[in-house]
Formats: C-alpha cells, structure tokens, sequence
C-alpha cells in the first residue's frame, strides 16, 4: 500500500481491510474541482491543518456537502509541498490516538492541491483571490505569522522591504500575501470574502486584520494602492472571524511511522525540513477536538456545522477560547513544558505520573484559573478541564514532548497568564495567585539553560531567547538573581499582558525564581514546597 491516488483506487480492499477509513470520493475529481476554481484556501499546510481542518472538509465531501476540496498554501517552505504533498497526491493519512490506545485510521482526500506562495505560486493565488467562487481564506501560521513589529515595536525588515516592493512584488510575510491577493480581489470588483485565522491566539481575527491592513495602509501611504481599496477592507465585504481551534497535534512520532511501515504501508518516513518543521505523510493527533468560529462570512461558506464545528456569535468564540488559553489548557501545557524541560521529562503524560507536576495542573486549572472564567455555554468549562486533566494530558498514546510546547513561550504568557492576572486585578486582589507566579519564574530559570541536575540542556526556539538570555544569565545558578533586571523584565506588560510589579506579584517571582537557583535539586524542592 502506497499513498497515491493509484493504490486507494486500485488497493482500496487493503487499505480497508488493514482499517483505514477511506474518502467515499473521487479525490482526482474533487481536485480539478478544487484547482480550477477554489472555494476555500489554507495559509499553513502543517499538521494541524492535514489532521483536523482538512478532515472537516473529507468530511462534508463524503456526506455530500461539499462538492470541492481545500488549495494548501505554504508561505515559504516549499520543501513541504515537494516532500510531502506532490510525491503522496495531496493525501494525508491521519493516525488518532486514543487513550484508551487503539489507533484511529484515515485517508483523507479533501486537499485540492499545493502551493507554495512564492514566485509564480504567488500570482497563480492572486489569480484565485480575484474568482467570485472564492469563500474564505483561513490561517494556522502561529501566532507569529501574523507580526509585522518585533516586541520593541520595530517593523520587522522583510516586512518592511514588503512594503517597499508593493502588491506587485517578492513577498515574505504572509501578510503582505493576503494584503496583495485581497488587492487583486478589489481590483476584480470587491467581491466579499472572510479570512479566517485558525490558530491559537486570543482574538485571532484582529490579529490577522491588523497584519494585513497594517501592510495595505503602508502602501497606500506610498502610493502603491489608493484609498478605494483601504475602503474595500475597512467596508465588511471583507471579514476577520474570531475563532477558537483545539486539537493536540504533536511533531509526527517515527514509532507511528514504524507500525504503518509494518501494516504494509510504503514511504512513511518522517522529515526535518530546513526551515526546521517536522513534517510526515502521516499526521499523528489525539481524538478531542474542538473548533468554534464567529459566523461572519459574507461570501457564504461550507457547512461547518455538520462536521462538528461550533458556529456562533464573537461574545461566544471570545468566551470559549478565554476558557480553552487562559485557563483549561494553555496554561497548564506552558507549566508543563518549563517545568518538563528542568525536571528532565521527555514527555507530557509521563509529567502526568510526577504527583508534584499533576498536583500543579490540577490546582493551576480548579484554584486559579476555573473562577475568574465565563463560561461560553457551548462548551461547559468544568467538563473541558476534567477531559483534559484526566484524559488528554495523560494519554500515553500521544507522545508530545515538554520541549516542543516550550517553542516560543514568550509569545504565549500574556494570553495563558496575563489575562487571568488581569482578571484578578479587576476583582482587587492578585494576593492569592502563587501558582501563576511560579510557573513565571520557573520560565526565567529556564531561560538559564541548566536544568535541575546542574546540567546544561538546550532551549526550544523562541524569537525572543537571545534578547532574554542578554539578562538571565547562567551565572545566576547557585547564587541569586539580579533582582532589578528581573523587576525591569517583568514590567513589560508586552510580554507578559500586564505589568507584574505593579501587579504586586514581581517579588513573589523574585523570590521563587531565588528559590530554584540554589543549585542541584532546587527547582523540585522549590515547586514541591511551593504546592503546600
């Protein structure tokens, strides 16, 4: 068995047999369909994408619904298109991972074709973005995706060379890609459009739609586009949804790769592209999902609903995702990472069977967290924290590592712990906080690359590692802090959502962060003393 088009036409008894579910459809059909004239188009064409947005739409085409698939769209790393998309036809196969342990096995069909937004790739979706077929646009490029300024403010300088280059030039932001297709878009007529962003950010949508009227502005103000097509944005014919995604989907695991190679199934080796994402035909993700989005798409859009996708108001998405980032999730993975990554841990269920590091989740999400949230109603918040700290975080089956969700936490802290901390501040008392306080400073000793033994261990990237590690230092490791750097770090309400010193919780971080520098052994001693 190989996943082509070829064997799950001409094989599809095997694959049947070997328990994959199969697509009820022709996929060279739904292809054509999609590539001659898209409904819907996906910037970020990783994991999440092929094993859970893509599954939606395999979905819909198997009941009938949908008539057409999904173009991916890589912004810069067309490695991924020509080692994983072009030599399997487009198809992914998803490998769930129960709990409980049996393996959920899909071929999905529903991506319509591949293109990496660069050179001709770009103005072949220029092309696409002026068809009137065109209903939504939608992102999982991560947060970082979609800033355009560094955390001092400064434009980033490929964006400003964007800038400089106009519509009609080399792109490197992916802003500056949809800002240009959305030109195109006006310049056919304005037909409306949504763009959607479906990663996992707080107010996602304004994130998107700040980065690309940010970029369209910035030409206007150099005479690359007119005030007509500032107009056509700011209108409502184009739409920023809010929305909230939640599905576990780890780096792809070789011991996946190993038993489907051992099923019978050909080239499931995994890849390491240069640009440094882990990419596999297959895609190996827990069972749970969840996806809410605001219903604002004023081309019309595919009926999400019947995949099992919440479709509502913003107030709602707002709710949910505060729910899911700032209390029943988020927030309990960023603690597990840092202190994953200290205590020598290589995966997170294992951190499950730490009675230290569970007691922390469970007291981090019921003690802290539960009270200050609003429950959105669809989703009870009560349930979501019991399915995660009972089955999702313990499932052994899913092996995530505290290293991967340790990549980039200085852009994930104001939203899994400023906002809660806010939301304390306006109920008069942040006194009561000390676990948030010490998953904070148990990042800044962290950030001094020693783990608990003493040992040197390497650091997940982040944009921000090097202008942090220009003040925590190494040295501070069997000593103290230097307690007015720290104070001066944890003003910066950019990073962290709120000013923590006037906050009142910048000397509980000092002295936690104190605490777990006293050598070998202390980050334990300090976090199991810390739970009482």
């Amino acid at each position: 068995m190989r996943l082509s088009t070829e064997s799950i036409v001409g094989s599809r008894q095997e694959w049947e047999k070997a328990g994959f579910i199969m697509p009820a459809y022709d996929t060279e059909k739904i292809k054509a369909d999609t590539m001659s004239a898209p409904r819907w188009i996906h910037f970020g064409a990783g994991n999440i994408f092929r094993g859970y947005i893509a599954c939606l739409q395999d979905e819909l085409i198997n009941a009938g619904e949908a008539d057409s698939g999904i173009l991916a769209v890589d912004s810069f790393d067309k490695e991924t298109i020509d080692k994983i998309y072009e030599p399997f036809d487009d198809l992914v196969l998803l490998v769930g991972l129960r709990a409980q342990g049996e393996r959920y096995l899909r071929v999905i069909g529903s991506i319509g074709g591949a293109l990496c937004a660069k050179g001709d790739g770009l103005v072949q979706l220029k092309g696409y973005a002026a068809k009137d077929a065109l209903q939504l646009i939608s992102f999982t490029i991560t947060e970082k995706g979609y800033a355009v300024r560094d955390m001092n403010g400064e434009v980033f300088p490929f964006v400003e060379d964007d800038i400089n280059a106009g519509p009609a030039g080399e792109l490197n932001s992916a802003m500056s890609m949809v800002a240009a297709m959305l030109y195109e878009r006006f310049k056919a007529g304005g037909k409306p459009l949504a763009l959607v962003s479906m990663d996992n950010c707080s107010r996602n949508g304004d994130k998107l739609r700040d980065g690309v009227m940010f970029v369209a502005k910035a030409w206007a103000d150099k005479g690359y586009v007119g005030a007509d097509y500032i107009s056509y944005l700011e209108s409502g014919r184009v739409s920023f949804p809010w929305s909230m995604i939640d599905k576990i989907t780890p780096r792809p695991d070789p011991v996946i790769g190993s038993e489907l190679t051992a099923m019978g199934v050909e080239g499931m080796q995994h890849i390491k592209t240069e640009r440094g994402t882990f990419i596999a035909p297959y895609v190996n993700a827990e069972m749970p999902q969840y996806l809410v989005i605001e219903d604002d798409f004023p081309n019309g859009r595919p009926p999400l609903e019947k995949a099992g996708v919440y479709l509502t108001d913003r107030e709602t998405v707002d709710r949910a995702e505060k729910m899911k980032v700032m209390t029943c999730l988020n927030p309990l993975h960023t603690a597990l990472a840092v202190f994953g990554c200290l205590l020598g841990h290589k995966k997170i269920a294992d951190e499950m069977q730490d009675a230290d590091l569970k007691k922390l989740v469970y007291s981090l999400g019921y003690d802290e967290g539960l009270p200050v949230v609003v429950d959105p109603k669809i989703i009870r918040p009560e349930d979501f924290l019991k399915e995660v700290l009972e089955e999702r975080l313990p499932n052994g089956n899913l092996l995530d590592t505290p290293q991967r969700i340790a990549t980039d936490t200085s852009q994930k802290l104001a939203i899994r712990f400023g906002e809660t901390i806010k939301a304390y501040e306006e109920k008069g008392s942040t006194a009561g906080l000390k676990l948030i306080p010490l998953v904070i400073a148990a990042w800044l000793r962290y950030l001094t690359g020693i783990d608990d033994s003493g040992k040197e261990m390497p650091l997940s990237a982040d944009p921000m590692l090097e202008e942090m590690q220009k003040t925590v230092r190494p040295e501070w490791y069997g000593s103290t802090c230097d307690a007015d750097k720290v104070r001066s770090i944890l003003k910066n309400s950019t990073l962290f959502g709120t000013d923590l010193v006037k906050a009142g919780l910048s000397e509980k971080i000092i002295s936690y962060l104190d605490s777990m520098l006293k050598g070998e052994g202390a980050v334990r001693r300090t976090l199991h003393e810390s739970l009482g």
